[in-house]
């Protein structure tokens, strides 16, 4: 019997549409879940007549592979990779590869990499977006290791990416860069998300629109400059009805909205590099006030706010509004996730390509968007880039359009519709743009209180003032 190309483990839906989705380009596969009679129901109905093959413990699917044997591994973050690991590796042989198509936090990724290095086994940390559909028709995959490992599987990856311009797959960097670049890809993914939601609570609270009519909006501007997966996906569900009340199905889902880790960890490691990146504080920050549902609900009868009001002027021209704070939020929180990638290069060693990570994320990923074109290009003309909003064209942008989104926040704080998400925005463009902010008073205070010193304007070194005489 021939010994299958690839294996497999961990067939929940991603898991099970990667299979279908290489195997459908000419690769063989063999599986495994740690729950047996998966892998029988899988065989028999999905795979049924395909050029897959089930297994049943580690050491069958090791036995039935190619060597150096090629194993992805599409398990649950955390303690479940470690497990799996362990599993495998009394089988596996120096030169053999495991791939984790996770969502590991990167220091995992770097340290499991160093561990079985010291069996001579090879291993990538592999970034995948796309979800359960990309996973089927073609994700984002983000590969981070040695390109010595990279080179045993670029084939089965690249042919299995989703393709726009090349595919959308490249090689990220050495050890957990991978990992690193899908982290911060959801984080940008949170901001997004949550500048897009405080535009639809605005347009229900300011201009009283109803789902139907706001699925229109969103859908006009998904099919001009605003185009994205995002976009898109926020037409369909605004659009949808629920098959149960009649009601638009938004309206009668729980205000409650979870979350995985990898927005967190975005802004925990952030804060590690000191690089600001407020809009993706602020989704997550949104994620947690909103799990307090019982406290909101109780404090909505105690905490006073201003009546639910209209917008001032014309209806036509404040919708233009959102329209136009919302496109430079979203390239806010591509900046803030390009400059964190940046910094991260350099801290780590990574030696990140970020137009080549523009070029990929174009297809398949989760905040692909028209967008990314502008943004490949501006790393392309200078790939030292500081910072997007600086680049010429998103300058330009910028510059014509803060505006709105300044109108379109006044409007939510008049309203009290809350707007972490845009009003970050603002300050972030704010200060970014202001030659002198007024952390001076903070140094001040500094060395009032704990004789931090500062430093001066006017001459160079470091200073203390005796301030109690």
């Amino acid at each position: 019997m021939a010994k299958q190309q690839i294996g497999l483990v961990g067939l929940a839906v991603m898991g099970e549409n990667l299979a279908l989705n290489i195997e459908s380009k000419g690769f063989s596969v063999a599986v495994f879940n740690r729950t047996t009679t998966k892998v029988t129901r899988f065989i028999e109905n999905r795979a049924a007549g395909k050029n897959l093959v089930g297994t049943y413990s580690p050491k069958e699917l090791c036995g039935v592979l190619q060597p150096p044997r090629k194993i992805i591994l599409m398990v649950k973050a955390g303690e479940a990779v470690d497990a799996m690991i362990a599993a495998f590796r009394p089988h596996l042989q120096k030169g053999d590869l495991l791939i984790d198509g996770g969502n590991s936090f990167f220091k995992d990724t770097e340290r499991r990499l160093d561990d079985l290095a010291r069996d001579g086994i090879l291993y990538i940390g592999t970034g995948v977006s796309g979800g359960e559909e990309g996973a089927l028709l073609g994700p984002c995959i983000m590969p981070g290791g040695s390109k010595k490992a990279y080179a045993l599987v670029q084939d089965v990856l690249e042919t299995s990416a989703a393709r726009v311009d090349g595919p959308c797959c490249t090689y990220i960097g050495p050890r957990g860069a991978g990992h690193y670049v899908k982290m911060v890809h959801n984080g940008i993914e949170y901001g997004m998300m949550q500048c897009i939601a405080e535009v639809y609570d605005i347009l229900q609270t300011v201009l009283g629109m109803k789902p139907a009519e706001m699925s229109q909006t969103f859908g006009k501007w998904n099919s001009a400059e605003l185009g994205g997966y995002l976009m898109e996906i926020t037409t369909a569900c605004l659009a949808r009805v629920d098959g149960d009340t009649g009601k638009p199905l938004v309206d009668v889902i729980l205000d409650k909205a979870g979350q995985k880790g990898t927005g967190k960890w975005t802004s925990q490691n952030a804060l590690d590099l000191g690089v600001a990146v407020p809009t993706i504080d602020m989704a997550v920050e949104g994620r947690i006030l909103s799990a307090f549902k019982d406290e909101r609900v109780a404090a909505s009868h105690i905490l006073k706010g201003p009546r639910a009001r209209r917008a001032s002027k014309n209806r036509t021209q404040f919708i233009r509004a959102c329209r136009d704070a919302l496109y430079v939020a979203v390239v806010s929180c591509y900046a803030q996730g390009m400059a964190l990638l940046g910094e991260a290069s350099k801290e780590y060693a990574y030696d990140l390509a970020l137009e080549g990570i523009a070029r990929i994320w174009k297809g398949g990923c989760i905040i692909r968007s028209k967008l990314l074109d502008p943004i490949a290009e501006a790393y392309k003309r200078n790939p030292k880039l500081a910072n997007l909003l600086v680049d010429k064209r998103f300058a330009k942008i910028v510059n014509a359009r803060t505006k709105a989104l300044r109108k379109v926040v006044v409007e939510a704080a008049a309203a009290g519709v809350p707007v972490l998400g845009l009003a970050s925005v603002l300050g972030y463009i704010d200060s970014y743009r202001t030659a002198r902010l007024p952390q001076n008073l903070t140094q001040a205070q500094r060395d009032y209180f704990g004789a931090h010193t500062y430093e001066r304007t006017d001459k160079k070194g470091v200073f203390h003032t005796a301030w109690i005489e």
